[in-house]
């Protein structure tokens, strides 16, 4: 059943950024009408494998880091479709969902199947740790996704074209709102999964020094992410730079959890 469920999730993913894509780019009524209901459907069927995934190995599926791809595929999912029922703006839904369907393909490709999980990351700070930076790593995938939409929408105006992307995509400043939202929400969603990072440790380590390398890739993603917003706020950086940045971090975060991981076999490893 889990590899019904795996295998299933990147075509379920694919025919949603279909949908999506179809009632962006062809206005097609069915597509514009089902896209919603599609999405919801997804994040149940997703959060059944995660749930199943759970019982069967008796460990949040966040120990390696094709694990994290899948949550992370549902986590940015399920943060866009919160986005678009509050906000009642369904035209960016193609750009972010993109993203997650490329999470989950990786993920149900490379994803292996174990139940020796250490000790040391059965411990509730772990899983608030790791909680908090999955929820930090998808408000840095939309902040990117963002980023990349309005750099698409600032050279289809300075082009003057008016075609699709400027008819379709929130207004420029809409699109910098939003994402200076999210980079707000990451410097504090990141705060504290460093802080229940550092708890762990220390109650690993005690006196012991132990410089993991993927906590090191977290302080220095947020330090920043922390940059750029006091940057914003105090020296009136705006538009086009924070955009640029803000893939520029999308692009380090996926660095940090992918090619430093190579070096290890899986996502915090201590044995």
């Amino acid at each position: 059943m889990i590899s019904f469920l795996n295998y299933s999730l990147p075509f379920l993913y694919f025919s949603l950024v279909w949908v999506y894509g179809k009632a962006f780019f062809t206005d097609q009524p069915w597509a514009k009408h089902t896209k919603t209901p599609f999405l919801i459907s997804t994040l149940v069927f997703h959060l059944l494998y995660l749930a199943v995934r759970t019982i069967t190995f008796q460990h949040l599926p966040v120990t390696t880091v094709f694990e994290i791809f899948t949550v992370l595929a549902f986590s940015v999912s399920a943060a866009y479709c919160i986005i678009e029922l509050r906000s009642h703006r369904k035209e960016t839904g193609y750009f972010i969902l993109n993203i997650a369907f490329f999470f989950q393909l990786v993920s149900s490709f490379f994803i292996k199947d174990t139940s020796a999980v250490p000790e040391i990351l059965q411990s509730p700070f772990f899983g608030a740790h790791v909680s908090f930076a999955l929820i930090g790593y998808a408000a840095i995938t939309i902040a990117g996704a963002y980023g990349l939409m309005y750099l698409m929408l600032y050279h289809e105006m300075k082009s003057s074209r008016f075609g699709v992307i400027y008819k379709k995509l929130p207004t420029l400043e809409s699109l910098e709102r939003m994402t200076m939202t999210a980079i707000k929400l990451i410097v504090v969603i990141l705060g504290i999964a460093i802080c229940f990072g550092i708890i762990w440790l220390s109650r690993i380590y005690q006196n012991e020094y132990n410089a993991d390398p993927k906590l090191i890739g977290t302080v220095i993603i947020w330090m920043m992410y922390g940059v750029l917003a006091i940057a914003s706020k105090f020296f009136f950086i705006r538009g086009r730079k924070i955009m640029i940045f803000s893939i520029l971090g999308l692009l380090i975060s996926f660095f940090s959890m992918t090619i430093i991981n190579l070096f290890f076999s899986e996502f915090h490893r201590f044995y």
